[in-house]
């Protein structure tokens, strides 16, 4: 199992204060890897960077807003200190107020911060990665939403679509000295996923979702599909999409 460890590895997880990204970050850690985590709460990524040293692995908590490029610096910077950048992990994103929308009913200014949050800051962030690595991986999490129409959701559903599709390129731009994959959640019950869908509270999430395996997604089931992308086990892969949300 030597091809899933990431020893000596330095990776940067966005969006690691809680959720989705925290699980990352702790699957990287446990993999070997050494961690900056970073997110705008100062309290959350120094809690996680806490947990990870924990593991034995050092880590570096750096609050940034992904949107500011010269934030984005300062993550790059980080991983250096810590020996230099081999893993780029885009994973900050959402619904900036937490509302769903439908296309024709969003507000410009909605848009534009749903597109600068979810695909223009995945693109900076991918740009700043290429630059200071010599080789390794960028991961981007994208969502299932990407996949399908996605009523009341567009805006969000549009730019993970658009990020699949900046992968891709980046892919091929990059290769073979950086490889470049995405991987889309499926419903995990984090703060944010909770804040942004109205489904009933009386009624068990899987139930509603219908997932053909029968139960909700973990920060866990994430972390370890990146962990898998990022890792020499997955050296012949880039450019592709890893769709991890119990069933198609």
């Amino acid at each position: 199992m030597n091809a899933f460890r990431l020893d000596g590895q330095v990776a940067v997880v966005t969006g690691a204060g809680k959720g989705i990204g925290r699980g990352i970050a702790f699957c990287l850690a446990e993999a070997g890897a050494d961690v900056v985590v970073s997110a705008r709460t100062s309290s959350d990524i120094d809690e996680v960077a806490d947990a990870v040293r924990r593991t034995g692995r050092r880590s570096a908590a750096v609050a940034a807003d992904v949107t500011d490029g010269e934030q984005l610096d300062a993550l790059v910077d980080a991983a250096g200190e810590l020996g230099g950048l081999n893993i780029w992990v885009s994973n900050a994103g959402g619904l900036p107020d937490a509302t769903p929308r439908y296309l024709t009913r969003t507000p410009e200014d909605r848009w534009d911060a749903q597109v600068d949050l979810n695909l223009k800051a995945v693109w900076m962030g991918a740009v700043r990665a290429a630059a200071a690595m010599e080789s390794g991986s960028i991961v981007n999490i994208s969502s299932r939403a990407a996949m399908g129409p996605q009523l009341k959701n567009g805006p969000y559903g549009a730019s993970k679509a658009a990020v699949n599709s900046l992968t891709q390129t980046l892919a091929v731009e990059l290769a073979p000295r950086i490889r470049v994959n995405a991987v889309a959640p499926g419903p995990i019950p984090t703060e944010n996923f909770l804040q942004s869908t109205n489904f009933p509270d009386d009624q068990p999430l899987e139930k509603i979702i219908g997932l053909p395996l029968g139960r909700l997604g973990t920060p866990e089931d994430i972390g370890n599909a990146v962990v898998f992308m990022a890792s020499p086990a997955a050296s012949w892969i880039t450019g592709q999409c890893l769709y991890v949300s119990g069933g198609p």
